[in-house]
Order: structure tokens, then sequence, then C-alpha cells
């Protein structure tokens, strides 16, 4: 795949109860050179999103960016088109659906995000410099902090986790950390590898869809990278890397009911999947531990259960008793 200027390149945004959110990202995204075009898909949101995609967000866009829209006829401007679906399908329903979308509508490049995320300017620039890979994307550093990153990254070939942009940029290769993307946050996709591999898999509802989509083009032979020099700005989470066992490894510990039993389910079908039994064991010991000894629960080792067991037996319906 050689990125050029004829190449169709359209925008997918998956967005849930962030009007705010999603208003700022479009904004941006129909500034940048070279997207064709802005695909939003809704999940259903609660909060006016859906109002304001129906109704206002054509005129909106053109006025606050000087851009026109899909309306005005100006040229060089992103069309923005959406879709509000009739449920909340989450993450993994969102970017199964969005990604099939932009395919059908001729992408050769689709341009994936989350609606918290707000590429730099330059981002997109930077990515198309890199005419090798198939699935790449940019570093995910902190909207508060740059100079971290939200999603630490396990170095390859290395147990060493940075947290730091500037321990990425010391450990990048020609500028590129490879066979580590963070998806799906500001990453590009080309047409050819989802014809390769498919959609990524929309029973996963949230949390591994990323990772599953990730490790299935790897092994599909895909060529993954993070490009160091480009950056999405990304709200800090703290539902990753809780310490546990004296700091010797950390847990991903959520407060949500509904994170935690998407994270535990698919999480184990996910190693189970790619990395064999031993991992999968592994993860089930962890569990264990933390909910036993750094964060006693027992009704979390109760959730953690039923989830496992639900992803063994291929049953990812379990998830829709905990959504509000």
């Amino acid at each position: 795949m050689t990125p050029d200027g004829d190449q169709r390149i359209i925008a997918v945004v998956v967005t849930y109860n962030r009007l705010a959110m999603v208003r700022r990202l479009v904004e941006r995204l129909v500034q940048v050179p070279r997207v064709d075009e802005v695909l939003v898909i809704d999940n259903a949101s609660r909060d006016g999103t859906g109002d304001w995609l129906a109704s206002t967000l054509v005129e909106e866009v053109a006025e606050r960016t000087g851009l026109g829209g899909r309306r005005s006829g100006v040229s060089g401007a992103p069309r923005v088109r959406h879709r509000t679906l009739p449920t909340n399908r989450g993450g993994a329903g969102g970017f199964h659906d969005g990604l099939a979308w932009a395919i059908d509508r001729g992408a050769d490049l689709v341009w994936l995000m989350d609606d918290d995320g707000l590429p730099d300017p330059d981002c997109l620039g930077k990515l198309l410099l890199r005419a090798d890979l198939d699935f790449w994307g940019p570093a995910v550093v902190s909207e508060d902090d740059p100079s971290k990153l939200v999603f630490p990254i396990r170095l390859p070939g290395s147990s060493k986790v940075v947290h730091d942009l500037a321990a990425v940029e010391a450990a990048a290769t020609d500028g590129l950390i490879r066979d580590v993307v963070i998806p799906f946050n500001g990453v590009l996709v080309t047409k050819e590898l989802v014809d390769r591999i498919g959609l990524p898999k929309e029973d996963f509802f949230i949390w591994g869809d990323d990772v599953e989509y990730l490790w299935r083009a790897r092994e599909a032979g895909a060529r993954c990278a993070t490009v160091v020099d480009a950056h999405v700005r990304h709200p800090a989470t703290d539902d990753l890397g809780t310490p546990m066992m004296r700091g010797l490894t950390t847990y991903n510990h959520s407060p949500s009911d509904l994170k935690h039993y998407c994270m535990a389910r698919n999480n184990l079908v996910n190693l189970r999947d790619y990395r064999g039994t031993p991992h999968a064991l592994a993860f089930v010991a962890k569990t264990l531990w933390f909910y036993s000894f750094t964060r006693p629960s027992a009704a979390r080792l109760r959730l953690s259960a039923r989830a496992m067991w639900a992803g063994l037996r291929g049953d990812f319906t379990g998830h829709q008793r905990y959504l509000s």
C-alpha cells in the first residue's frame, strides 16, 4: 500500500453521550487536509448528540470553521454524514458498522477514532508519510500533559512498559515503534487489510475489540506501527494499570461493573485465542489475586467468574444487564 494524493480517506468517529467532545472532534476533522468524508456513528446517545447530528451539525460546523459543509459546496471541505443506531452497541458495534460504511463508500484508507480523542492538526499528514504500513497510528498523549502517554506501551521484545513520550521516542527506530498500535485512537487502516481480515468483533461491545483487531491483523502479517511524532490528545484515564503484588505488575481495574464484565470476558477470550491457554490461566489467577488481596471484593470475584464463563461459552450477551 502506497499513500498518494488520489486515495480516498474517510474518517470514522464512534460516539456515545459525549456531545461536547464529538463536536470539537468533528470541527477538527473537517479542517484536516486529505479527509474526504467524516462518518459519525452515534450509539443511541441520550445527551442531545442525535439531535445535533440530525439538525444542526452541518450548519454549525460550517459557521464555526468557515469551511462550509455538505450543503455548501465549498471546494475541499469534507462532507459530514451520520448514523444514529437504534440501540447502544458499544465501541465494538460502532466501529464494526463505521468501518463497513467507510469501505462501502469507497475508502482506500479509513481513519478510526473514539469521540474523546483530538488529533493534532498535522497528525494525519505525519501518518501519511509512512507508505509501508497497513495498520498504524499516533502516540496517544494526555491533554493535560502531552509528555505523558495515556495508554502505556510495552516495548516490543521487552517486558519494559513505558509511560512517557520521551521513552517511546528514545526506543523508536526510524520514528516507529513497530508491531504496537493503540486502536482505535486515530489509527489508519487500509482497505486491503480490511478485505483480508474483516471487521472488528462487534459482539465484544466494549474493551478488547481493539486489541483483538490488532492481534488479528498481526497474525495475518499486517505491517503495524506507532508513529511517535504523530499525536492524538486524549483525557487521562485512571482505569488502567492499578498496581498489585507490591508494584510488580498492574491490573486493569475499573469501578464500572459494565467495563469490568466486558474486560474480564473479552480479555480471557483474546488471550485464549491468540496467546494460548497458559496466558489465559495466568489472567484468571491475576484476577483472583487482585480481588482477593489487592482490592478484596467477593462481588467482583463473582462478576469476574460470570464474565469469564460466558466468554468461554461464546455468550456475548451478559453485559446487557449492566447497561443503564
